[in-house]
């Protein structure tokens, strides 16, 4: 899918501080061209790896690398879906989640490699449907999400860094892609 609308960076009044270390890992002047070209390049990194390689860890208490792929699927899901929700114009608060549960609920070290890439895509397509769809001014709707305002481009832009954030883990502290 080409979306045909271009997703702004966001103002800084548009996102709880915190993402701005995420939103400031995207170079590029519209969010739809890393969430369509980016997870290529992360996938490039993990297609190589063997089930054994995958569930390596960097300290014992981080996540493997199949638990990093899986938090990246995840996120992606909750942050499209509050996306989604406010872009409709939902004022519903959206409550936060904690990674930190998820992760080990998630059992991604019991899931083949491949499933965990194949999942990964299917979320990116899904990402980039919702956000191709959106008009202007549903990018521009604010809402709240972990007692936070946050507007909807703004999400695209913290999806796209989240992915770069991790990916740079993943190359600097697991050694892949070397």
């Amino acid at each position: 899918m080409t979306a045909t609308l271009t997703v702004s960076r966001p103002d800084t009044d548009e996102y709880f501080e915190y993402y701005g270390k995420y939103i400031g890992l995207v170079p590029d002047l519209d969010a739809i061209v890393p969430l369509r070209d980016q997870l290529e390049d992360t996938l490039e990194i993990l297609r190589p790896l063997n089930e054994k390689r995958a569930l390596h860890r960097y300290a014992p208490e981080k996540w493997s690398v199949k638990e990093v792929i899986g938090h990246l699927s995840d996120s992606e899901r909750i942050f499209a879906y509050r996306a989604l929700r406010i872009a409709r114009g939902d004022q519903t608060p959206i409550e936060g989640f904690d990674e930190n549960v998820y992760v080990p609920a998630g059992r991604f070290d019991e899931r083949p490699l491949e499933d965990l890439i194949e999942d990964s895509e299917r979320v990116r397509d899904a990402t980039l449907s919702l956000f191709g769809g959106l008009e202007e001014e549903a990018l521009l709707r604010r809402g709240t999400a972990n007692e936070k305002t946050i507007s909807v481009r703004a999400i695209a832009w913290i999806i796209a860094g989240h992915e770069l954030h991790h990916r740079a883990i993943l190359i600097e502290r697991y050694g892949l892609g070397k």
